[in-house]
């Protein structure tokens, strides 16, 4: 049996430009990125997307919901409130399920247009974008802001360092105050932190979190999708030639070589690229997308834009870097509806049942039951056979409730303590009760019983739990 695997040579048609980074102005990966401001469809797409999103993020711990913070996720009291629904740590389930749903929406997305999440959504990138726009309001343009750097510390630098740092890290304290308050009222936290009288856990959480923006999107950047991002390095598993991603079109682009306007590049044998660097330039990961795809693309269709705009400029079809398959580029027809598109599809499907299923059947109410451990049985002075049981009610709601508790399992018993007790909102009630029996009605040492706990009035619920009657051997 031969176990040799067959080498396949592949062949390479687009040749690697890569520009020497020891010539003066030369483009270098390895260096700082001085990313090109760029006008386009997706560049507009990008901004009013990121815009709309950081809006939400800005706003929505802000909202109220019947009189408290309608999102707010209460680490402390281990409560996380969602508008009128309030999940605590019993209800995991609820929280995994809509984890795995963004997960597989989340791969769902990728199968169809690769990393268009990078390249749109990913707080990485927004805040980079963010920081970037910044960097170009005070600094100037690419160009202006690599001349800025290599040249020596004069008091104008100074100022614009100084206001560009001060930028990012205001907005980095102000974001970070509007995520910390996701955990915590965020009225309360912003008048605390300004006044200097937040606690320790808010102070140091709102500056660790302000650093990591301000060291992310002022300094890390694409770093953070080249080398830590997890996402890029198993994106390729969901991946196939059906998939849409931002593609050069080496049969058209080559050969590619500079040239006039006026000139017919076809007979000069070149192909409609003029290896004018700019999709390069514009690229906030820094590659260069004619070298074909890589797992450092993000899919931000950036280089879409400025190769359309060159392709305008010297009166060529535009679509010379698109969003295309492998397929397409091989002149095959793309499969749009596939299985592994719609095994995505049906598992994110099956789990938004399966989360909706949870919430609807969800009793807002719960109950635990603890026997008294010093004492498994007493004997009254009536001669009544007595267990001690302490009931912890939890009310899961954001409503005051009333209920009544009950037994079952016994024919005939004495129900010693409450047994109509009001609990309010979220509250956690702990009431000892006792049954006691008369021996005579127990027909073995054990006797299986069953608190029933009832609301009254309102939507009413009725849960039971189990426990058990000890009568002894005596």
């Amino acid at each position: 049996m031969n176990d040799r695997i067959e080498i396949k040579n592949i062949p390479v048609d687009v040749e690697v430009h890569k520009p020497d980074p020891s010539k003066q102005g030369g483009y270098s990966p390895e260096s700082h990125i001085y990313v090109r401001s760029v006008k386009g469809t997706f560049q507009r797409l990008r901004r009013y997307m990121g815009a709309v999103f950081m809006l939400l993020f800005m706003i929505t711990p802000w909202i109220q919901y019947q009189g408290h913070q309608a999102i707010l996720f209460d680490i402390e009291q281990q409560k996380f409130h969602l508008f009128a629904l309030t999940l605590w740590p019993q209800d995991l389930l609820v929280v995994a399920f809509i984890f795995m749903i963004a997960a597989f929406a989340l791969f769902f997305v990728t199968a169809f247009y690769g990393r268009v999440w990078c390249g749109y959504m990913c707080p990485q990138t927004v805040w980079t974008l963010i920081y970037i726009w910044m960097e170009e309001k005070i600094e100037g343009t690419a160009n202006q802001r690599k001349l800025l750097d290599k040249q020596p510390w004069t008091a104008k630098k100074v100022m614009l360092k100084t206001a560009k740092h001060s930028a990012w890290i205001a907005f980095s304290v102000f974001t970070a105050l509007t995520f910390v308050g996701y955990f915590t009222p965020i009225g309360q936290l912003f008048i605390d932190f300004f006044m200097l009288s937040a606690s320790a856990a808010a102070t140091v959480s709102v500056w660790f979190f302000a650093a990591c923006t301000y060291g992310n999107a002022g300094w890390m950047r694409e770093i953070m999708c080249l080398h830590i991002c997890p996402y890029s390095r198993f994106q390729s598993a969901m991946f196939d030639k059906d998939t849409f991603t931002v593609t050069y079109d080496y049969h058209r682009g080559e050969s590619r070589g500079p040239r006039s306007r006026k000139q017919d590049h076809k007979a000069l044998g070149l192909g409609d690229c003029i290896d004018c660097n700019l999709c390069v330039q514009v690229c906030p990961t820094g590659i260069d997308i004619r070298n074909g795809l890589q797992y450092e693309c993000i899919n931000c269709g950036l280089c879409i834009d400025a190769c359309d705009g060159v392709m305008d400029k010297m009166g060529y079809p535009k679509g010379l870097i698109k969003y295309s398959t492998e397929h397409e580029l091989e002149g095959k027809k793309t499969k749009t509806v596939r299985m592994k598109f719609l095994g995505y599809l049906a598992m994110m499907l099956i789990m938004c049942g399966a989360l909706a299923w949870s919430i609807a059947a969800r009793v807002p109410f719960e109950l635990d039951i603890i026997r008294d451990r010093n004492q498994l049985y007493r004997v009254t002075s009536e001669g009544l056979i007595e267990n001690v049981y302490t009931l912890k009610l939890l009310n899961k709601s954001q409503q005051d409730v009333t209920v009544t508790l009950d037994v079952t399992g016994l024919s005939k018993f004495d129900f010693i303590g409450r047994q109509r007790v009001e609990i309010q909102a979220g509250e956690v009630f702990t009431l000892p009760v006792s049954v006691a029996v008369d021996p005579y009605e127990l027909k073995s040492p054990i006797t299986e019983i069953y608190f029933v706990v009832t609301q009254e009035g309102g939507e009413s619920f009725s849960i039971k739990q189990d426990s058990r009657f000890i009568k002894g051997k005596g």
